[in-house]
């Protein structure tokens, strides 16, 4: 069946999609945070509330299989899902504009706030499992590395003009203005959402709760087999580890080597977050080219690079040139490895139960990037900064092992990957 829409046209929703995935986070992190402090909330409630808010995203897969099981007819089964909830996180904000500009902090205002982030970073964890269920079912396997790439362009701009924005309009008309503001910027995505291709409808839509949750989990060991789903589980797993090791400690190492708060946050932010688009961009004109396995391969390489380059910067120095550099080599690698990643991860799920497969896949990810980076600063203290990089590009050496295996160079696709034409409904 042919792919719905025109490539423009999906590239062009999945674009909108990630605006409305990537603003959430922000809102519920750095404008909540801001909002907090500037009404003299205390640092220990400060780093408690957005800490609380954030818990829905760690067990969003819990309820992804009711969005498998239960979807919203109209406008098909994904974007009826999408326009509900783009449309609760509007009014959500705009219910949070109404407390920032209208009530004095107070012991009932920070519960109330609390509440309302906690609603808030739900509504956006359900919200990330549809949308990334609509673009692992809308893009053909050609298109998915491009997918990949213009979602986390859409994805770092919706967190972009959250940050930067809602904290112009804080400083110009108060927090009040910062919540409306990222409110309109929701509403602004439903229009896209409205036009984006419609999905055909399942011929074998899950019909039980039963079927939505035990389901994903039976495909996929049936499609994979018993001797190939724990490598692939372990791949998504250690693909992305380096990025996890390095993440956990590269603001430490950058203030114990002097430099400033002032050029971290430049470097760290705004530049940081040019090199990653400029790197999903990349990677995605080169999905398109080399295809997944070559991708993969290829992408984490200059992954493994980028972290080398910490390591460059730890034994050698070189000031603020030399920061310059790492900080564009691991944010470029990062982009084009998140692309290939993404890629990856909708190649190994069955639009039947998309959702959930999605939120599972993605929910082992994050194990590596939490519970994979703990040992990080035990390390670090034993071995120092420039070993300690280099052991976190060496750590890409299992994912290397893993990809011979499932995803080898001349092959043409992951190991286990749905293929529509062989589907065992």
């Amino acid at each position: 069946m042919p792919a719905p829409g025109t490539t423009r046209q999906r590239l062009v929703a999945v674009a909108a999609e990630g605006v409305a995935s990537g603003s959430p986070l922000n809102i519920g992190s750095k404008l909540l945070q801001g909002w907090l402090s500037a009404s003299g909330v205390s640092l220990e409630l400060i780093g408690v509330i957005p800490q609380l808010a954030a818990l829905p995203y760690g067990f969003k897969v819990l309820w992804a299989p009711l969005l498998d099981r239960w979807p919203l007819g109209w406008p098909d089964r994904r974007r009826g899902w999408m326009l509900l909830l783009q449309l609760a996180l509007a009014a959500v904000l705009l219910v949070l504009a109404v407390v920032a500009g209208l009530l004095a902090p107070g012991p009932g205002v920070l519960q109330l706030a609390t509440l309302l982030a906690l609603v808030l970073a739900t509504a956006s964890a359900t919200q990330d499992i549809v949308v990334d269920a609509y673009r692992t079912d809308l893009l053909p396997d050609g298109e998915r590395g491009q997918g990949a790439a213009v979602h986390n362009l859409g994805y770092r701009t919706g967190m972009l003009l959250v940050s930067s924005g809602g904290f112009l309009l804080a400083g110009s008309f108060g927090w009040w203005a910062a919540f409306a503001g990222s409110a309109l910027l929701m509403l602004a995505v439903v229009p896209f959402t409205m036009k984006a291709p419609r999905l055909p409808p399942l011929e074998h839509p899950p019909t039980s709760l039963r079927q939505a949750i035990v389901g994903p989990a039976r495909e996929f060991l049936r499609r994979t087999g018993a001797g190939t789903a724990p490598w692939l589980l372990l791949l998504v797993l250690l693909y992305r580890w380096p990025d996890g090791l390095l993440a956990a400690l590269s603001i430490a190492f950058l203030k114990q080597a002097g430099f400033s708060d002032a050029q971290i946050g430049l470097l760290d932010g705004g530049w940081a977050i040019a090199a990653t688009m400029a790197g999903t961009v990349v990677g995605g004109v080169l999905f398109a080219r080399l295809g997944l396995n070559r991708s993969l391969w290829v992408f984490a390489v200059i992954g493994a690079a980028g972290n080398l380059g910490y390591a460059a910067l730890a034994r050698f120095g070189g000031g603020l040139p030399a920061l310059m550099a790492a900080v564009s080599l691991e944010n470029l690698g990062n982009g084009m490895v998140g692309a290939g990643f993404v890629a990856l991860l909708m190649s190994l799920c069955n639009p039947r139960f998309s959702a959930t497969q999605y939120a599972l896949l993605s929910s082992i990810y994050a194990i590596s990037r939490t519970l994979l980076a703990l040992p990080s600063g035990w390390l670090a203290a034993r071995i120092g900064w420039s070993d300690y990089f280099v052991v976190t590009a060496l750590s890409s050496l299992p994912a290397f092992v893993l990809m011979l295996r499932l995803v080898p160079w001349n092959g043409t696709g992951c190991r286990g990957a749905f293929d529509p034409s062989r589907d065992a409904t």
